[in-house]
C-alpha cells in the first residue's frame, strides 16, 4: 500500500553549523580535514581524511563537522558525492565545498536523511538546479530549499533501518573491490617504491622523455543526456575523475555535429585530467577497455607513451597519493576558475623510471587483478540495483 508523505525543506529540518578559521588558532593544533577528494561516490563513506596542523589548513578548511552530519558536495552534483560522518570524524573540519546537514533530532533521522541525498529524485532536483557548463555547482541554499517526504519521526527510523541492511550487502561487495585495489597499490609500492621519495634509487627522468604526445581533446555542443550504443558521445571529466574509466559519463555529441574519429578514446590509452578542482586536478586511468564511439574531451589529455615506459606503470604511478600531490602542485588558475595543467608543465614532473622488464611484470600482475574486480563488479552490480530499487520505494512511500 502506497502512503502519502508532506513534503518538507531540508532547511527547516537541520540545524545551523559552526565555522571557524583554522589558521587563526593559537594552540596550532593537529586537525582532521576532509574535502570532496575524501568521499567515495561508490561507497558514499568518508575514505580518506587529512591530518594537517591548522595553520596549514587551506582557506577551504571552515566547517566543523560532528558525528552523524550528512555532507553533500555542492559541485557537480550528479556525481552523488555525498557520506553520513562516523562517530571518528566528530569534530573534524570540513571543506566549504560541502553543504553539511546536521538533522534536528526531534525532527528528522540523519539516516532517513542520508538515504534521502543519495535518491535519484534529490540527484535530479539538484542536476536541474545547478549553474556552471564546464563545473556545475549548486549553493547550499539549494540544497537546504529541496523537500524531503517527512514521515513521522517513527517512521523514517523504520525505512532507515531496512536500508541500512541493504546498504551493508552492497557496501560489502564494494568492499570486497577496494580490498583488491588496496592489494594491488601494496603490491605496487612493494616492487617500486614510492614514487616521490624513490626509496630504491631508480633513475628520475621528465615526463617529457617517456611521452612522445599529448593530445588535447574536443569540447563542441552536446546534448544533456548520454549516448546511445550507435551514437558518438564525448567523455565528462566524471569518467576518469574517480581513478577507474567510466564509459558512462558521456553526453551525446549533437546529430548534426560531425565526430573526430581521431580522438575516439580506445582501449590502451592512458587518460590525464588536466583541469579541476584542486583535490581532483591530475586523476588518471588506464582504458582497459570501452564501447566505441567516445571522444577525448577538451578538459582532459591522453598521453602517447613510448617504449621507455610501460603505460600501466606510469598510471599507477601518476594515481599513488603522494604523486597527486606533486601533481596538483603543477596547476594554476585564476581567482575563481578551475586550477589548470599545462602540457609544458606536465612534461616537467618528475617520475622514477625503473627496469622494464620489472615495469612489465607488475603490468602482467595489474591485469589480473582488473579481471578479478570485472567478475566483483558485476555482483556488486546486482546488488546495488536491488538497494536502488528499495531506495525508491522508500521515498515514494511503498516499504
Amino acid at each position: 500500500m502506497k502512503t502519502k508523505y508532506s513534503r518538507i525543506p531540508i532547511g527547516n529540518l537541520v540545524e545551523q553549523v559552526k565555522k571557524w578559521n583554522p589558521q587563526t588558532d593559537k594552540n596550532n593544533q593537529i586537525i582532521t580535514y576532509l574535502d570532496i577528494a575524501s568521499v567515495s561516490r561508490e561507497s558514499k563513506r568518508v575514505e580518506e581524511s587529512t591530518e594537517i596542523e591548522s595553520h596549514e589548513a587551506p582557506s577551504r578548511a571552515r566547517q566543523l563537522v560532528l558525528k552523524n552530519d550528512v555532507l553533500v558536495s555542492t559541485v557537480r552534483p550528479n556525481l552523488n558525492a555525498v557520506a553520513y560522518l562516523e562517530d571518528k570524524f566528530d569534530g573534524a573540519t570540513a571543506s566549504t565545498g560541502f553543504c553539511v546537514l546536521r538533522a534536528k533530532s526531534n525532527k528528522l533521522d540523519s539516516r532517513y536523511l542520508y538515504y534521502w541525498v543519495r535518491t535519484i529524485y534529490f540527484i535530479d532536483d539538484m542536476v536541474r538546479e545547478s549553474t556552471g557548463a564546464s563545473y556545475p555547482a549548486v549553493s547550499d541554499s539549494i540544497i537546504k530549499n529541496n523537500e524531503i517526504p517527512l514521515p513521522s519521526l517513527e517512521e523514517q527510523k523504520r525505512i532507515a533501518a531496512i536500508l541500512d541492511k541493504a546498504d551493508r550487502v552492497r557496501r560489502k561487495r564494494q568492499e570486497a573491490i577496494r580490498l583488491t585495489e588496496e592489494l594491488g597499490r601494496s603490491i605496487f609500492l612493494d616492487m617500486f617504491g614510492d614514487p616521490v621519495t624513490n626509496p630504491k634509487g631508480w633513475e628520475i627522468i621528465e615526463i617529457d622523455q617517456i611521452v612522445d604526445a599529448i593530445e588535447s581533446g574536443w569540447s563542441p555542443k552536446c546534448d544533456s543526456r548520454i549516448a546511445e550504443a550507435d551514437e558518438w558521445g564525448v567523455l565528462k571529466l566524471g569518467a576518469i575523475t574517480w581513478g577507474t574509466f567510466n564509459e558512462k559519463e558521456n553526453k551525446a555529441l549533437l546529430p548534426d555535429t560531425a565526430p573526430k574519429t581521431e580522438l575516439e578514446v580506445i582501449s590502451g590509452d592512458l587518460l590525464f585530467a588536466r583541469k579541476n578542482t584542486y583535490e581532483l586536478v591530475g586523476a588518471s586511468v588506464y582504458v582497459h577497455q570501452t564501447r566505441p564511439k567516445l571522444l577525448l574531451p577538451d578538459l582532459i589529455f591522453r598521453l602517447k607513451v613510448n617504449n621507455k615506459i610501460n603505460p600501466i606503470y606510469l598510471w599507477q604511478a601518476l594515481s599513488q597519493s603522494s604523486m597527486r600531490k606533486e601533481i596538483s602542485c603543477l596547476a594554476s588558475g585564476s581567482s575563481g576558475s578551475m586550477p589548470n595543467i599545462s602540457k609544458a608543465r606536465l612534461r616537467t614532473l618528475k617520475i622514477p623510471l625503473p627496469h622494464l622488464d620489472l615495469q612489465s611484470k607488475y603490468s602482467e600482475i595489474s591485469g589480473k587483478f582488473w579481471e578479478n574486480q570485472e567478475v566483483l563488479k558485476e555482483h556488486t552490480k546486482q546488488s546495488e540495483n536491488l538497494f536502488d530499487s528499495l531506495l525508491q520505494r522508500a521515498f515514494r512511500g511503498e516499504l
